[in-house]
Parts: structure tokens; sequence; C-alpha cells
């Protein structure tokens, strides 16, 4: 279940918005420097996962799984996507004060 499940029963009116659509309304407003820094924290978490889940499936067949995964699991999946967005979101805002 998504951390933020709560927060996402009125999708269309939180925050004036889709948790998607918050996200990139911070990351509008935030320099470059930020911007990249906030990317690259995305991108060491995907290479995390994807070192984590190697040590159990070939690598080669990653994306072919992911992307099954994806296709069984589309709600949940959908459901996580909101909650990423929120922490993505609230990372955001939080930097935009320092």
């Amino acid at each position: 279940m998504a951390k933020f499940e709560a927060l996402l029963e009125d999708e269309d009116n939180i925050f004036g918005g889709t948790p998607k659509s918050k996200y990139w309304d911070f990351r509008n407003q935030v320099s470059q420097d930020l911007d990249e820094d906030e990317f690259d924290k995305i991108v060491e978490k995907i290479a995390i996962m994807e070192v984590m889940l190697s040590e159990h499936h070939d690598i080669e067949n990653l994306d072919r799984m992911i992307k099954s995964y994806a296709i069984q699991n589309m709600s949940e999946v959908e459901e996580m996507k909101k909650s990423v967005y929120l922490e993505l979101a609230g990372n955001l805002l939080e930097r935009l004060n320092d």
C-alpha cells in the first residue's frame, strides 16, 4: 500500500492538482543545480534497485520483467507512482526553502 494513500483519495483537489502536476510545478521553480542534484538521486535509486534485482534475476531480462510486472500490477504501480511523485515534490519543496 502506498504511503501517501490518504492524500490521494480526491486526486483532483490535492494541493490544487495531481501529484504529478505538483511535482512539475515545483520542479519548474528550482534552480538547475537543485534539479540536477534531485535527478541524480533518482538515477542513483534506480541503479541501486537494479543492482538489488540483478542479485536474484538475470540482468539481461530486467527490462522485460519490469514491463511484465507493470502490466500485471497496473493499479498498484499507478498508486505507487502517485506516492513517488508526492515524495519527489516534497523533496523539491523542502529544498526550495533552503
